[in-house]
């Protein structure tokens, strides 16, 4: 603008010099022209038109340049990219995204002859994702799933965000507790998830505060929720009493400047409530296998085996990760009072665990969250995407106590142990082929001796936008 000023006054200055010096010719020429006047009036007038014109013009220009401005910050700004599509204002107070993801899977089961499996193709998850912000300090998420011909509302959730540190969230969510559970199931390394995550609840609905303070060198999360049976979800309650949920999970090292131990990362999760059932309503868990088949339950029908009393849950958990190189593990221990009409009652503990690594063999870095291929699928460029290898080994018991009173040693497994190896293919930052071959061992659970091994092959395609 200061720039085209200077210009229009340079101009300006031009005009009146010419003007000066072809007034001053006028005159002189004047004198020597038969029946001229002398001097040439009106020259002031003219340098006060040009000067009247400029003002005008400079007026204009800075009426457009306001109009603009109002313009531009009035603007919405719309991108579609490898994140999915997003609508926002220009001040970035109000924005809409809109993403999600697909899971197409494959089991096949082998020898399979004592607990016959059906072999199939499935819409795994369907879930698309909407989130946004609504006048800069309130954030929300919903997310909703149509996988294996259901619908079910999986997040809804609303974060206010003025403490950057200290979020309040509200709504249904995740549980804080579990390490696999809280991992994007997007960015999960084997097909389905390992047999500790059948312990720790999963979505829930209530508040939460959480945050990450100190650049994530910290992350906590305290709250009060409806309270859930392990693994499952639930959208109300049948019960006056709540559960409260915590997580606590440090990067000890990400601050220290040690790049060999920056990746390391160690928690907890817990949680307390008072789990109540009834005849109708057992509240108490199934637990099932990598290929999905249920391997335990609790008596029911007319055995009237139900949740009675507290039901307490802890997870020590951790990861490190250091280039190409992941490692993963949990603990889960969950006791839960039950009883069995007309008046016994016990107080059941259940313990899982699991330890799992993988390995990107081409070069990029491991982590918590998604893999980034550093050359993505390309064949005219010669690039292949990442390629990543993974194995796991999980087991899970059931407590002695609950057979035969509780559950039935016939059909009710003691314990589970898999084993499981896995390929990973990521194609991009949005597509992923993985292919897990897991084997589940059980001890007991067969009207004779154990029940007979689950042996799996699982396969994934995932578009994830």
């Amino acid at each position: 603008m200061e720039r085209i000023r200077r210009a229009v006054r340079s101009l300006v200055a031009t005009l009146v010099v010419m003007s000066t010096f072809g007034s001053f010719g006028s005159a002189v020429f004047a004198e020597d022209a038969p029946g001229a006047v002398a001097g040439t009036p009106g020259a002031g007038s003219t340098l006060e038109e040009l000067d009247r014109k400029v003002r005008i013009l400079e007026r204009k220009w800075e009426i457009e340049q306001e109009a603009a401005a109002a313009k531009a910050k009035g603007a919405v700004n719309v991108t579609a990219g490898k994140d999915g599509f997003s609508i926002r204002s220009a001040d970035g107070s109000f924005q809409l995204k809109l993403n999600g993801y697909v899971h197409a899977d494959a089991r096949f089961f082998f020898d399979d002859k004592q607990q016959p499996a059906v072999n199939t193709f499935l819409i795994r998850r369907a879930r698309p994702n909407v989130e946004g912000t609504v006048s800069r300090y309130v954030a929300f998420r919903i997310l909703v799933d149509f996988g294996e011909g259901k619908s079910s509302l999986q997040d809804a959730y609303a974060d206010f965000t003025y403490f950057p540190n200290a979020k309040l969230r509200a709504g249904k969510f995740k549980s804080p507790v579990g390490l696999e559970r809280l991992q994007s199931v997007t960015d999960a390394r084997f097909v389905e998830l390992a047999l500790p995550t059948s312990l720790v609840p999963n979505r829930d609905i209530g508040f939460l505060l959480h945050g990450s303070p100190w650049k994530g060198a910290l992350s906590y999360a305290v709250g009060v929720v409806n309270g859930v049976a392990d693994g499952g979800s639930g959208d109300g309650d049948n019960h006056d009493d709540k559960d409260g949920v915590a997580r606590l999970f440090v990067h000890p090292f990400r601050a220290a400047g040690i790049d060999a131990l920056s990746g390391l990362g160690l928690g907890v999760g817990a949680s307390y409530g008072n789990r109540q059932g009834s005849v109708s309503d057992q509240n108490l868990p199934t637990y099932k296998t990598p290929g999905q088949q249920t391997f335990f339950k609790y008596r029911n029908g007319t055995d009237n085996v139900f949740a009675d009393g507290a039901n307490v849950r802890i997870s020590p958990q951790g990861y490190f990760y250091y280039g190409p190189l992941g490692l993963f593990g949990e603990y889960v221990r969950s006791t839960q009072e039950v009883r069995k009409l007309p008046s016994t009652v016990a107080r059941l503990t259940n313990t899982s665990w699991q330890a799992a690594g993988y390995y990107l063999l081409t070069g990029e870095d491991e982590s918590y969250g998604a893999v980034a291929p550093r050359r993505p699928f390309d064949p005219v460029k010669g690039d292949w995407g990442a390629w990543e290898v993974a194995a796991r080994y999980s087991e899970l018991r059931v407590d002695d106590d609950a057979f035969p009173t509780f559950a039935s040693p016939t059909s009710a497994v003691k314990k589970a142990s898999a084993w499981a190896g896995g390929i990973n293919w990521y194609v991009n930052r949005n597509a992923k082929v993985a292919l897990t071959y897991e084997e589940t061992k059980f001890t007991g659970g067969a009207s004779v001796g154990d029940r007979e091994k689950e042996r799996v092959l699982l396969s994934r395609v995932q578009l994830a936008y």
